[in-house]
């Protein structure tokens, strides 16, 4: 049964609540598409690239909790989904994405998880206690005051920041990348939208943007009030646009700070 099918067998009055909150209220993204058009994602032996399954599947892939809500009865009725990612040279990546088509199911999956955030204050202090491999400027959160707090912008900041903690782990004894450093490196720090790709989590910022915002992205050094820090390397959130910068290269044997939390420097 495809959804106009079982929305169609709603009674009638219940079939207009329902389109009321799916067209007003419903379940939308409320940040960018996270997977891209040249990703090739199988389930089953079907392409869902460019889809909802796929979309949930590299976000578990990538670290990101997510977990697929389907219709009954429908042929979605069967959990983990299995989903592949397949690279350009065949290399498979394969993760199960949970699924839920009962009430129940749904009811007790979400009375598991935590309780969301609701203000940036608590984002800071959720991320400092997570964040054990970063160093954080201590007013490096304070350009998000005033601002009106988004939900699923504090969700994202937060997962650029765990990316981040995550890269500043993945190094040996004798302070090369790990593979799991050189797999990070290569999902979130490559990529350029213009080539069809969905641009890279973490970049660094144009040379006219470090030339045109120079002093806005200089910063007082956390460990040394007497220094100064130029960070133009930044995570990024696109809805609404905000940013994080931080210290760069990111290297064994180095702290890696992070100074400013906040909305987008070079915004023109």
């Amino acid at each position: 049964m495809t959804m106009p099918q079982a929305i169609q067998a709603l009674a009638f009055e219940k079939r207009r609540a329902f389109m009321l909150w799916l067209t007003q209220h419903g379940p939308f993204w409320e940040d960018s598409r996270k997977h891209g058009p040249d990703d090739w994602i199988e389930c089953n032996g079907s392409i869902v690239t460019d889809s909802a399954v796929g979309e949930a599947a590299w976000c578990c892939l990538n670290g990101i909790k997510q977990s697929l809500v389907s219709l009954t009865p429908s042929s979605w009725e069967f959990s983990p989904v299995p989903v592949d990612w397949v690279s350009n040279t065949g290399d498979k990546k394969s993760t199960g994405v949970v699924n839920h088509w009962t009430p129940a199911a749904i009811e007790a999956a979400l009375q598991a998880e935590p309780a969301p955030l609701i203000s940036w204050s608590q984002l800071d202090a959720l991320a400092i206690a997570r964040c054990t491999r970063l160093t954080f400027a201590a007013d490096a959160f304070a350009p998000l005051n005033g601002l009106p707090f988004v939900s699923g912008a504090a969700q994202r900041l937060l997962f650029v920041l765990e990316t981040l903690n995550r890269f500043k782990s993945c190094f040996d004894v004798a302070g090369q990348r790990t593979p799991e450093g050189h797999e990070i490196y290569h999902d979130f720090f490559t990529g350029k939208k213009e080539e069809g790709g969905r641009g890279a989590l973490f970049s660094d910022s144009s040379d006219e943007e470090k030339s045109k915002f120079r002093s806005e992205m200089t910063f007082q050094h956390p460990a040394d009030n007497t220094m100064s820090l130029f960070c133009s390397w930044h995570g990024k959130v696109q809805t609404p646009q905000l940013r994080v910068h931080f210290s760069w290269p990111i290297r064994a044997d180095e702290p890696v700070y992070v100074v400013y939390v906040g909305p987008k420097i070079t915004k023109q």
